[in-house]
Order: C-alpha cells, then structure tokens, then sequence
C-alpha cells in the first residue's frame, strides 16, 4: 500500500531542521557571487576584490563557508533521502521517483526562468535517483563508500591542478620562444592552447565580461538568452563529470550519518564535540593554507581557482562536519535555532526565494545591478535576507502546514493536495 501522507509535523527531526537551515542560510554566502557579479567571480576572485573591506569579505567566507555549506545541505538531502523510504517500504519507491522527478522540474523553472546559473535542484534531483540504490546498505558502508569517494575526488583535483600547472608552465615556455622568433613543437603549441582556452574560461577578457554584464543586466528577454546557453552547457558538461560526482559523494556521507543516528543528534555528546574540534581543526588549518596561497600569489588564476586545488574536497567536508558537530550541540544544551529551523522546514521555498530577490536586484528584469555592488556590499544584502527568512519563516509556519513550494510539491509527489491553512 502507498504512503498517501506527507510527513507530518510531529514526526520532523528538529536537528535536521536546523542544520538545514543553516546551511540553506550558509549557501547564499556563496551564490550571491553569481547573482550579483559575472561567473568568472567563482574562478578568479580578484576581479571582486577591490579594497580592503573586499579582501576581508572575501577571507572569511573562504574561510568559513565555502564549499562546506554545499557539503552540509547535500549531506543532509541524502539524509532526506533515507528518511523518506524509510517510512514504508513497500510504496514509497514511487514516491521517491516523483518526488525527485518534480525537483528537476523546480530545478530546471529556477535554472532558465529565474535565471540562476547555479542551481543545484537538478544536481539533486538526478542524484536522488541515484542514491535509491544505495538505500539499503548500512551505514557503515555508506561511510566507508563516501570515504573512498572523497580520496578519488582528491585524486581527481591533485591530477587536474598538476596537469594545468604543467600546462601552464609549458604555454610560458612556448610565449617566450615565440618572443624570440623561435618554432614550436607540437606538443608546445598543443599546450599553450589548451592553457590559454582554459585561462580564457576562468579568467575571461575585459570586452567579455563587459558583454556579460550588458546581457544580464539589460532585459529580462537578453539575460534569458546568456543564461540559457550557460545553463544549457552545463547541463551537457559539467553537471556530469564535476557537480554531480561533488554532490553524490557527500549524500552518501550523509545518509551514513543519518543511519548512524548522527544527525539526529542521537550520540553522546562527546562524539559532538569531537567533530566540532577536529572538523575545525582540520577544516579551517586547509582553508586558511588555500587562502594563503592565493593571496601570497597576488591571485594568480591557478592558487586562487580553490576548487580544484588538491586539498580542497578535504577542507570543506571537514569544515562540514565541524559544523555539524557545532550546530548540534548548541541546539542539544540551548534549545537553539527554532527560526533556523523554521528556515529549514521551508528550504525549498527559501531556496527559490534567493534567486526572485536577486533576479530582481540584479539582472535586467529588474534593477540591473549585475556588477555594480562591491563584493562587501552584497553581504549587506545577504544579512537583509537572511533577517527577512529567519522572520518570515516562522511567520508563516504558524498559519500553514508548508511552505509554499513545499506544498506544490508534496500534492504533485503524491496526487493528493495536503492540507495547507492551518
């Protein structure tokens, strides 16, 4: 028989409520980047970094949040994930497919309606099917499958950041004997060209930038236009062979956490303190050695493009888990987080909240600010959101049982229109 009912409110895990919000909250720290400037803001952070006040912004959420909030809310969708077939075994696989197929339709309408490059509810939704698979291995295999998955990941970032460097080093040899009227071989020319059609993607020309920012923010119809072909891009690209890899290795970090009462708050308290210490030991000791070489090489493009350092995987799943260990054991000793909580409880509404506020500050449908803030400016703007989530979330949990997506979603999953108003 089919579970017909949606989860109701008495049988949610408050600490995954809260961790969800957190880190819902954690990731606009992030993807304001991408509202609020050109892509290539992601891969070569200097071009943000204009004053002292920009540096500093642009230290701490290296610092502290980037890369780890995607790890913590793609952590806790995995969890999601085995909460949701775990309730009824039999029918609720169906569910499941909905449930996902649905999210990457919410992915694709945020992605070329709304205008936002960087969604992940594609990346989850196709995950999601994935990991249907892997609901019922134990937890104890989920983490030593994840754990197998990030070292290939490290691997995988070492051989991409080594082999650029070689490249790059063989494209300066190849600029200098071209100075000197000098031929090429094969190989020289063969590598100067690929340094340069990458340095040209993650560091793209001033007259490319400046069609970027006159595309997005001149009209909602030409901002569609630049953002269709990226998306369309990465949907054909780079969701296979980077985002999706990236988000599958964590969910199954995270369903191992979940089957092993982790984020549940279920284990003593040691354990807690433990992943706080070490997660941020760890954690901000390789954040802080990235941060390090990218200012200390005045932003050269390969120290400063932190996501395909080697270390990187490393540092944000560790810091992750600080976080984690953190979170929970404030909200475990004060009674912390009921609006982060409430935030949580309405991510998916919070979530597509993000990009309408920033489709309309920023791109040419409304105010056309793309470009125009400073880097420390837009974090004014991400604390005025945050303060209006964290008020209004709350607000409206207590005149309706969802938020408003939530309940789209949950009457188009199971056919069935849940009861909204309270």
């Amino acid at each position: 028989m089919i579970e017909s009912e949606p989860t109701k409110e008495i049988q949610r895990i408050d600490s995954l409520d809260v961790l969800r919000g957190f880190s819902l909250l954690g990731i606009l720290l992030l993807n304001i980047l991408g509202f609020g400037f050109v892509q290539a803001a992601y891969t070569a952070p200097a071009l943000t970094i204009h004053s002292s006040a920009d540096l500093f912004a642009w230290l701490v959420v290296e610092l502290t949040a980037e890369g780890a909030m995607r790890a913590l809310f793609s952590m806790l969708f995995g969890a999601g994930v085995v909460l949701f077939l775990s309730r009824d075994v039999s029918g609720r696989s169906l569910l499941h497919w909905k449930r996902n197929f649905w999210l990457l339709i919410f992915g694709l309408i945020n992605g070329y309606v709304l205008l936002w490059t960087g969604d992940i509810l594609v990346t989850y939704a196709l995950c999601g099917f994935l990991l249907y698979f892997a609901r019922n291995v134990s937890g104890k295999k989920l983490l030593i499958a994840s754990g197998v998955l990030i070292v290939l990941l490290t691997l995988y970032n070492t051989a991409m950041h080594f082999g650029l460097a070689y490249m790059q080093g063989l494209a300066g040899e190849a600029a200098l004997l071209q100075e000197q009227g000098e031929p090429l071989t094969d190989e020289l020319v063969e590598m100067q060209a690929g340094w340069l059609e990458f340095k040209s993607q993650a560091l793209p020309a001033a007259t490319v930038i400046a069609e970027e920012v006159a595309l997005r923010g001149g009209s909602y119809q030409s901002a569609f236009e630049w953002t269709l072909e990226q998306n369309t891009e990465i949907l054909l690209a780079n969701i296979w062979f980077i985002l999706l890899p990236d988000a599958l290795t964590v969910m199954l970090l995270g369903m191992a956490l979940y089957k092993l009462g982790v984020l549940q708050g279920q284990l003593d308290q040691s354990v807690y303190r433990n992943m706080a210490v070490f997660g941020f030991a760890v954690g901000l000791t390789i954040n802080a050695y990235e941060i390090w070489l990218a200012y200390s090489s005045g932003f050269e493009i390969l120290a400063s493009f932190s996501a395909i350092g080697p270390t990187y995987h490393l540092g944000r799943i560790a810091l992750a888990l600080g976080w984690v260990g953190l979170i929970v054991l404030v909200h475990r000793n004060f009674n912390f987080g009921a609006r982060l909580a409430a935030t949580g409880r309405m991510a998916l509404s919070n979530y597509l909240l993000h990009s309408l506020i920033c489709l309309f500050i920023f791109t040419g449908a409304g105010l056309g600010w793309i470009n125009q803030m400073a880097r420390w400016e837009v974090y004014g703007l991400v604390l005025v959101i945050w303060m209006l989530q964290l008020s209004l979330s709350p607000w409206w949990l207590k005149r309706y049982h969802f938020g408003p997506v939530e309940w789209i979603w949950r009457a188009l999953t199971y056919s069935n229109a849940p009861r909204f108003k309270r």
